[in-house]
């Protein structure tokens, strides 16, 4: 006999949520899946929540019952021919494009001016829509988007203009395909014989036409400071199987770029690397779910040139308490998106996010009312 299945505890704390998802036509979305990247990079979140939506059992097709309107608009897959990066200059046309449409054919738009519909902008500066910060800030969140929730990478502790609108904080993307990868074939209980990792960007002298350094010169400080000390392994240029460098890392640092975010903070909590957090007043996602103090290190950006005394200093107090917190996989459940969402993972923090904002709800209001 078949025992009764137990209730989850998980989808009960969703407090009935249900949401809604627009079907546009799919030059808004799934057209630019014809590029395979754009599933796949460090973007691709906008991508990745959508599908696992699809999917889900809090996904309605009675838009009556909807607590929240998702408007799925892809807009960082538009790689640009010269560097290949995201180039999301036509970003906000897109989306207006796709709330004219929406506003047009439904009623749910015009009835709360967009307060319980929400959009994903998993780029530098969320919802400003600039890879420069000082152009990002003057831009400012678009007025069409300022009534609604933004679901974004970037966050910090205070006041900044590209998040004043409603917003959840998310993580980048990271392939757990990709991950799986590396763990099954590298030995995950082997000797991390690197002390200190970073592989990236990291500017002698600043190339970009703004003369600015990137990073605010983070990077090209560790690099002058620490790139010949044994202690750290830095490599400026990509590796394709630069995780299983991860793997064999105690610290992995995580600088700032343009914006204060980075995948490596996701790559290194879940390949087991204690994440050295360089970037100041940043806000990390899912803190709820994710107990952040006690897995990373966190160094103000004007220390770094003490990085080496700061890490040899928690190297020798208590790394291993870091360690043993950092395998814990609800941790590494909670900051990977899945096709296909499960109980406790980066999606459902998302959806519990949004259950903590059900006063947006114009379902649950009208009924409050009644």
């Amino acid at each position: 006999m078949l025992e009764p299945k137990k209730p989850n505890k998980n989808r009960d704390s969703l407090n009935g949520l249900k949401i809604y998802i627009y079907e546009l036509p799919s030059r808004y979305n799934t057209d630019w899946l014809s590029n395979e990247r754009c599933s796949n990079h460090l973007f691709a979140s906008e991508v990745a929540i959508h599908r696992a939506l699809l999917k889900s059992d809090v996904r309605t097709f009675d838009p009556y019952e909807a607590d929240f309107f998702l408007v799925p608009v892809y807009v960082s897959c538009n790689f640009s021919k010269v560097n290949g990066f995201p180039a999301i200059g036509h970003a906000r046309k897109l989306i207006s494009s796709a709330i004219e449409l929406i506003s047009l054919q439904f009623p749910y738009w015009n009835r709360s001016l967009g307060s319980d519909h929400v959009f994903v902008a998993s780029h530098d500066f969320g919802s400003c829509f600039h890879t420069l910060e000082d152009v990002a800030m003057a831009d400012g969140v678009p007025e069409f988007l300022r009534n609604s929730i933004i679901l974004q990478t970037f966050g910090v502790k205070y006041d900044h203009p590209c998040q004043r609108a409603e917003h959840v904080v998310i993580p980048p993307y990271v392939s757990p395909e990709g991950v799986r990868k590396t763990l099954a074939t590298s030995d995950v209980n082997g000797r991390r014989d690197i002390f200190a990792f970073f592989r990236g960007k990291m500017e002698v002298h600043p190339k970009n036409v703004s003369g600015r350094y990137y990073s605010k010169k983070v990077r090209t400080v560790i690099l002058q400071k620490y790139g010949n000390d044994r202690r750290f392994y830095l490599r400026r240029h990509r590796f394709a199987g630069y995780q299983s460098e991860i793997l064999r890392s105690t610290f992995c640092l995580c600088p700032l770029g343009w914006a204060p975010w980075s995948p490596r903070l996701v790559e290194s909590v879940v390949l087991g690397c204690v994440p050295v957090i360089i970037a100041n007043g940043i806000d990390l996602p899912f803190s709820s779910a994710v107990p952040w103090s006690e897995i990373s290190v966190t160094v103000p950006e004007k220390d770094v040139g003490k990085l080496g005394s700061i890490l040899e200093h928690v190297a020798a107090t208590n790394l291993s308490t870091l360690q043993q917190k950092l395998w814990d996989p609800r941790i590494t459940r909670a900051l990977m998106f899945h096709d296909r969402s499960v109980d406790g993972d980066a999606t459902w923090q998302v959806l519990h996010a949004l259950s903590q904002k059900l006063k947006r709800s114009h379902r649950r209001s009208r009924v409050f009312s009644e």
